[in-house]
């Protein structure tokens, strides 16, 4: 993959106006490796809850800009992993933006973030038939440390456990 440099990524905090940013990306193509698009009240208390991780300091959910343009969201997340605390990874790239560069540079920026804190490793689960998530992933410099199931409305999904560990 080639980054095209000319595009300028940017991030910024999510805020309450940005619905509209997740309903963009609530569409069958973008959803099809997460279980299909959610229901309006579904996508209401995600965003409600994205806008209470900055508020607790549990992580940091950011609007992406390509060019000035909103182009997706990424963000980082308290989450148990395993039985352990661990920072949850995820971002949406519209279809536009897909395969330029722009989901390396925003995830990249999202992980080096949450592993600043320096407390727990980053973790990111991509549907195991996602091929791009998964490249992304080891792009990132993510290990691959095994599979796991996830419930999803149209059945068990498998995922690819994916870890960074600035800490090792």
């Amino acid at each position: 993959m080639t980054i095209d440099v000319s595009l300028r990524v940017s991030l910024e905090p999510w805020r309450p106006g940005d619905l509209a940013v997740l309903e963009r990306a609530n569409t069958p193509v973008m959803t099809r490796f997460l279980g299909g698009p959610e229901s309006p009240d579904d996508l209401a208390e995600r965003h409600a809850e994205y806008l209470r991780l900055a508020e607790t300091g549990t992580g940091g959910m950011y609007r992406l800009l390509v060019d000035g343009e909103p182009a997706g969201y990424v963000g980082w997340w308290l989450e148990d992993h395993d039985g352990a605390p661990a920072y949850e990874i995820g971002c949406a790239v519209e279809p536009a933006w897909q395969g330029q560069g722009v989901a390396t540079e925003a995830l990249g920026r999202v992980v080096r973030l949450a592993a600043a804190r320096g407390d727990w490793p980053v973790v990111g689960y991509a549907n195991a038939e996602n091929e791009a998530s998964n490249a992304l992933c080891r792009r990132i410099g993510f290990e691959l440390r095994g599979t796991g199931v996830f419930p999803a409305d149209d059945g068990d999904m498998t995922v690819n456990i994916w870890v960074y560990d600035a800490r090792a």
